[in-house]
C-alpha cells in the first residue's frame, strides 16, 4: 500500500519545525528516520495531512559528554551510537543495547529521538534510558525547554506526554561510575525483531563481593519500560546465591503484568522477564568481578 496524500514540509532549523507543529498541530507528524512512521503511513494506520521532515536540522545531530550525562541529539542515528568510541567508554550499556535495534539497514536510518518519541515499550532505547534514570529534553515552540524523566514521558503503550507543538530535542543517558558494570539481554523471535522481553542492568560491587549499587529495568512486558525497584532494593548488600536469585525471579514475576498476544501467553512473557532479569544480573556481576565492560 501507499500512504494517503500529504503535504511535505522540510524545515532547516528547530524553531521552524516547531512553528510548523504549532500551525498544523495534530494534523502533522514529525519525520526523522522514518523507520516507524513510514510503515504505519503505508498501512494507513497513520495519515497526517502534513509531514514535517526534520532531517536537515544539523543542530540536533550530536553525541557529547555534558557533565554527568552522555547527551545525544534527537537526530543522531543508531549507527552513530553503535560506532561511537565515546558511547563505548562512558555508557557501555547503551553500546551493548544498540546492537539489538533492528538490522543494519534500520540502524542506518533510525534516530534516537524517533525511537524515544515513538514510545514503544518493546524498543531497546527506552529500556536503557529507564534503567539509567535518564532524561528527555523537550523543545517548546516559545523557545523554552522541559526536562522529563522516563516515568513522566512514557505514559502507556505507544503514548507519550509529548504535545502536538513539542519535539524531543535531546536524550540524556547518565554516566555511571567506572567501577560499575552493565548487561543488556533480550529475547526476540529473530535478531532484529521487536523483543518479547528485555532487561537492562547496572551493578557495582563492594570489596566483599556484595552489591552496593543496582539499577534494573525491563521492557516489552508492561505498557511502558519499568524499573524493577523491589529487585533493586532487595539486592543491595547481598551476594549472588541461588537463594537470592530465586527471590529475584519471584520479585520480577510479581513486578510485571504482560498481556497474551500472538507472540506468547502472559505466563510465558512473565517467566521470560524473570529469567532475563536473573541472567542480566549474573552477567553484570561476573563482568564486575572481571573488571570488563564487554563492549566490542
Amino acid at each position: 500500500m501507499k500512504p494517503a496524500v500529504f503535504s511535505y514540509l522540510r524545515p532547516t532549523n528547530l524553531q521552524q519545525a516547531l512553528n510548523y507543529l504549532e500551525e498544523y498541530g495534530e494534523d502533522s507528524k514529525i519525520l526523522s528516520g522514518g523507520q516507524s512512521l513510514i510503515p504505519t503511513m503505508n498501512m494507513r494506520l497513520s495519515a497526517p495531512a502534513y509531514l514535517i521532515d526534520i532531517s536537515r536540522i544539523k543542530e540536533l545531530n550530536y553525541i557529547r559528554q555534558d557533565g554527568d550525562f552522555l547527551a545525544v541529539g534527537a537526530l543522531t542515528k543508531h549507527k552513530d551510537i553503535e560506532h561511537s568510541d565515546l558511547v563505548k567508554e562512558v555508557c557501555p550499556l547503551l553500546a551493548e543495547a544498540i546492537k539489538w535495534v533492528g538490522h543494519a539497514q534500520i540502524r542506518n536510518r533510525g534516530t534516537v529521538g524517533g525511537s524515544i518519541a515513538h514510545g514503544d515499550p518493546s524498543a531497546e532505547l527506552p529500556c536503557v534510558l529507564t534503567a539509567l534514570r535518564g532524561e528527555i529534553v523537550i523543545a517548546n515552540v516559545d523557545g523554552s525547554e522541559e526536562v522529563l524523566i522516563p516515568e513522566e514521558f512514557f505514559l502507556t503503550y505507544m503514548l507519550t506526554s509529548l504535545q502536538p507543538d513539542q519535539m524531543v530535542k535531546e536524550v540524556r543517558f547518565p554516566i555511571i561510575s567506572k567501577q560499575c558494570r552493565s548487561a543488556f539481554v533480550e529475547v526476540a523471535r529473530r535478531h532484529g525483531d521487536f523483543g518479547l522481553a528485555m532487561v537492562a542492568a547496572v551493578v557495582d560491587l563492594n570489596e566483599d563481593g556484595s552489591l552496593s549499587n543496582v539499577k534494573i529495568a525491563v521492557g516489552g512486558v508492561n505498557p511502558t519500560p519499568t524499573v524493577l525497584e523491589e529487585v533493586e532494593h532487595y539486592l543491595v548488600g547481598k551476594k549472588l546465591t541461588e537463594t537470592v536469585l530465586k527471590q529475584v525471579f519471584t520479585l520480577t514475576e510479581e513486578s510485571v503484568d504482560p498481556e497474551t498476544d500472538l507472540h506468547g501467553t502472559a505466563e510465558y512473557r512473565r517467566e521470560l522477564a524473570a529469567t532475563l532479569t536473573v541472567r542480566a544480573i549474573k552477567i553484570a556481576v561476573e563482568r564486575a568481578k572481571e573488571g570488563e565492560k564487554h563492549v566490542q
